[in-house]
């Protein structure tokens, strides 16, 4: 309905966004949920975009330093 859904990072329990794509589609937000920072980090191989937000979601929850370690930090753009 919304195009993205949010998660908590399993280490610094910030919250995520992560927005319906497959690259430059995941935000971290601050304490009024408005976007901070973005964050792009992709599986290694093509998958779907569901699958793609799938492994997104399941690595901030289960190894979010690890992800953000590999990932590359952009400037959000306000939606």
């Amino acid at each position: 309905m919304y195009g993205y859904f949010e998660v908590t990072g399993c280490q610094s329990r910030k919250r995520y966004r992560i927005r319906y794509g497959t690259s430059t589609n995941i935000y971290e937000l601050d304490q009024h949920g408005r976007p901070k920072a973005g964050w792009c980090f992709v599986p290694d191989q093509p998958l779907v975009p569901g699958d793609v937000m799938l492994a997104q979601k399941i690595a901030l929850e289960t190894d979010e330093l690890g992800a953000l370690a590999v990932a590359k930090c952009f400037k959000p753009i306000r939606h």
